[in-house]
């Protein structure tokens, strides 16, 4: 374990160096899909690991996820058997879906700085700069993180938009890391293309797949 969970980059409160493994307790790994042509349809995945691997230099950070395909869960049997089976996910084929990074970008806060700007423009009623006191060190941030996702056997690239939640020593000794990471994908490009057409006009099921995951990872090495 290192001496401090968390050490300063950037005016952000990161985690220090080590490999971190997706907290079971704490993980979510969801996804919206269109039904109808009017109303989302939300569903999990409840079974998989994820490991972050944090380097000196974050941005040289990795991670690689793994994924149960038969723990797809939108609190309908039905609609799971259907997902779970050749038309969608194929689990007995493809018993998993994975990702790998290959790359991380940091966004810098445009936002703090057009504040600092706004706040430092003349006043408009006495035409005199207004002093403020600088913002302070902003302790979360975004990233976005590229890497490779396997769904079937299909590979493409994509680019989740990740919001770094903190890094903290919880009560129980353990360093830990929170985050939340979104990404669109079009399901057809990894081969689920199966769908209805509807007399009154569109499909089914939507072709565009809103992944979302949440959760904290704690650190193993």
């Amino acid at each position: 374990m290192a001496d401090s969970p968390t050490r300063e980059w950037n005016g952000l409160v990161i985690p220090s160096p080590g490999i971190y493994e997706l907290d079971e307790a704490h993980k979510r790994v969801g996804f919206t899909a269109q039904h109808m042509m009017v109303s989302p349809v939300r569903g999990e995945f409840t079974k998989g690991w994820a490991r972050i691997a944090v380097a000196d230099d974050p941005l040289q950070s990795t991670v690689t996820a793994v994924i149960q395909t038969n723990s797809i869960d939108t609190a309908n049997p039905e609609r799971d058997a259907h997902l779970s089976g050749a038309d969608f996910l194929d689990v007995e084929r493809f018993p998993t879906l994975e990702f790998r990074s290959t790359g991380v970008k940091w966004e810098e806060p445009d936002d703090a700085i057009f504040s600092w700007a706004s706040l430092r423009a003349a006043n408009r009623i006495t035409r005199r700069a207004v002093d403020m006191p600088q913002p302070t060190a902003r302790r979360s941030g975004r990233f976005v993180l590229a890497g490779d996702l396997r769904i079937r056997d299909v590979i493409q690239p994509v680019e989740l938009k990740v919001e770094f939640g903190g890094a903290r020593r919880d009560p129980y000794g353990r360093d830990i890391v929170g985050f939340s990471a979104h990404t669109d994908i079009n399901r057809e490009e990894f081969g689920l293309r199966w769908n209805v057409v509807l007399e009154s006009g569109g499909v089914l099921v939507g072709k565009r797949v809103r992944i979302e995951i949440a959760g904290e990872a704690i650190r193993r090495q």
